[in-house]
């Protein structure tokens, strides 16, 4: 298997490429689905062996111009996560956030801190996924004063961006290991809750690791379809399954037989809807980009606390930046990256939590969904630094 990146560069290679991919049945890294693709958008596109031995000799013949982005594609998996026999990664007190973590281990740790750090965390469930495991959310923050502001995170609402998951972890460390000596760590975990989600699609995010390393969707099944699984970025109750979502149950944006018919969105959404009054921003973690996104993705519309949550994004890119030279692009994420409907980020959005972001974490697509262990550390020390910056901003005041 190979991933190759293609520019077409007309409206001719546009729609030979459109058809080709439809037809092949190819994986879409980036964009999500044929539907996105126009004249310059960068394609980088998970192709399968079989597929490879005619597809690329029917590019050369189009004159397309491609470039292999990685070559063997089984070997890429296997060097990201080929040493997982050799460590103990689940010794709890030595939880090595430098590797990527299957669920069980991420639940394991999860129960571990509930346990040791009572002071700071509680663990509780907000539901069962389709195949009945339970969706786990750390609330993070001294219990200071009887009501407080509050920061929902999520991670993992799409399978295959590891990264994510690995985020928000080290979000909660970084909470707790400076609680005491960052000034700005312990007002925040003084003056807000943290409810953080490190894995939102269970069932997803355990089949990319037992199964198939870049599945995108839950698991749930269709009564009339072979496929499995819906978009859990697309089934939110906002201009539900309108441009940027599909309808057919195979395709990777298929957006689901009705809004919040999969368990987990609905699950995340009761709870939300119930904290609305407290919760004041909503950031949910995806890849590959390296953009930082808000509202609206359904349309190209400016929200109306546009000037806040502008300059809440710009800063945060800065301070980003400030760690690696990392850029981000910023901005609405219809502009920005591509029209979808039905995100999780527009119906927050929407539902009165007046800060709603969505970033797409590293990289560019050099690596794309198998970004290795090495690049944890920074990804998640630049991010940090962002989302620190967006929580202040939160503070003092701007809407």
């Amino acid at each position: 298997d190979k991933v190759i990146r293609v520019v077409p560069e007309s409206e001719r290679e546009t729609q030979i490429l459109k058809a080709a991919f439809n037809r092949l049945k190819v994986d879409l890294w980036q964009p999500s689905s044929t539907f996105h693709i126009s004249e310059g958008t960068v394609i980088d596109v998970h192709v399968p062996q079989n597929t490879s031995r005619s597809l690329l000799p029917y590019l050369q013949q189009a004159s397309i111009q491609y470039t292999i982005l990685i070559s063997d594609l089984q070997k890429a998996i296997e060097n990201q996560t080929g040493q997982r026999a050799s460590r103990n990664r689940r010794s709890l007190p030595a939880y090595n956030y430098e590797v990527y973590h299957s669920l069980e281990e991420i639940e394991d740790w999860m129960y571990y801190l509930n346990k040791t750090h009572s002071d700071l965390v509680h663990m509780f469930s907000v539901g069962k996924s389709y195949e009945g495991r339970s969706l786990f959310v750390l609330k993070l923050g001294k219990r200071s004063r009887p009501y407080k502001k509050a920061v929902w995170i999520d991670c993992g609402i799409h399978a295959r961006e590891w990264i994510g998951p690995a985020f928000c972890q080290w979000f909660v460390k970084e909470a707790l290991q400076t609680y005491q000596t960052d000034p700005a760590m312990k007002k925040m975990l003084t003056q807000l809750y943290f409810y953080v989600m490190p894995v939102f699609n269970v069932d997803g995010y355990h089949y990319s690791w037992t199964n198939d390393r870049f599945w995108r969707k839950t698991r749930s099944k269709s009564s009339r379809f072979w496929c499995h699984g819906v978009d859990a970025n697309r089934n939110w109750k906002v201009k539900w399954c309108d441009e940027g979502a599909s309808l057919h149950p195979c395709d990777d944006t298929y957006c689901g037989p009705f809004p919040e018919s999969e368990p987990e969105v609905k699950a995340v959404a009761h709870f939300l809807r119930k904290h609305r009054k407290q919760i004041k921003a909503y950031l949910s973690f995806h890849a590959y980009a390296q953009m930082l996104l808000y509202p609206y993705s359904y349309k190209y519309a400016t929200i109306p606390n546009f000037s806040c949550v502008e300059s809440a994004a710009y800063n945060a890119v800065n301070a980003l930046q400030s760690a690696y030279g990392i850029r981000y692009r910023y901005g609405p994420a219809s502009s920005t990256l591509y029209v979808s409907s039905g995100s999780s980020m527009d119906w927050a959005y929407k539902n009165g939590i007046p800060y709603a972001f969505a970033f797409e974490l590293r990289d560019t697509g050099h690596y794309g969904f198998l970004l290795p262990e090495t690049l944890i550390g920074p990804t998640c020390t630049e991010t940090m630094l962002a989302v620190k910056n967006i929580t202040f901003h939160l503070l003092k005041k701007c809407h």
